[in-house]
């Protein structure tokens, strides 16, 4: 793993570890308001190894639920890079990702 992954890694899971779980204020995303949140503040939906997030460049943003994998995917990286100079570390909740969800599932459906 490299060192700007491990910083990374580091910033999310911090992040993730003192956030309750809360929406983003995106227009059109009221889809997302509707998520069951278990006991600990995390979405029901998302299982252990995995991490919400929402894809923002849209009229309609849209939830994905990742395997913790793709923290190792270059192009995952790369967005996530993007997430980080347009919205900060600030974010609560789950993670926005300045993409089109088309953009998203096709970096989802490489397993590289």
């Amino acid at each position: 793993m490299f060192e700007g992954q491990r910083h990374f890694i580091g910033k999310l899971q911090a992040h993730l570890h003192h956030s309750q779980f809360k929406m983003p204020d995106f227009p059109n995303s009221k889809r997302c308001r509707n998520i069951r949140v278990g006991r600990a503040g995390v979405p029901e939906d998302v299982k252990e190894g995995h991490f919400a997030v929402l894809a923002a460049k849209t009229e309609k943003p849209q939830r994905f639920v990742v395997e913790l994998q793709f923290l190792n995917n270059p192009a995952f990286l790369s967005l996530l890079k993007r997430a980080e100079e347009e919205y900060g570390f600030e974010q609560k909740g789950v993670l926005a990702v300045p993409c089109r969800p088309e953009e998203l599932e096709k970096i989802l459906q490489c397993k590289c």
